[in-house]
């Protein structure tokens, strides 16, 4: 069973759902790339909830992504709002 949803919205973000809460990450649009914070970033941008399952979140958006069209990119800049 799946953690995560994901949902492409207008304005380059991707909506990621858990049963937790929800957030946003950067969706380019040019050539489809999700980023997301490397592992050692991502603990000090994710909501208190989502702290510790970002390998959950990196194997699920990766999966997404190859059924998507998408590229992933493994980013210490991105975004997590």
């Amino acid at each position: 069973m799946l953690v995560f949803t994901f949902h492409p919205r207008w304005k380059e973000e991707l909506v990621c759902t858990a049963p937790g809460g929800s957030f946003v990450l950067t969706l380019d649009m040019g050539i489809l790339t999700a980023h997301l914070p490397t592992e050692a970033i991502w603990v000090g941008k994710a909501p208190d909830w989502a702290k510790s399952l970002w390998p959950v979140l990196h194997e699920e958006l990766t999966e997404w992504c190859l059924t998507s069209g998408a590229d992933i990119f493994l980013d210490g800049s991105a975004p997590v709002y």
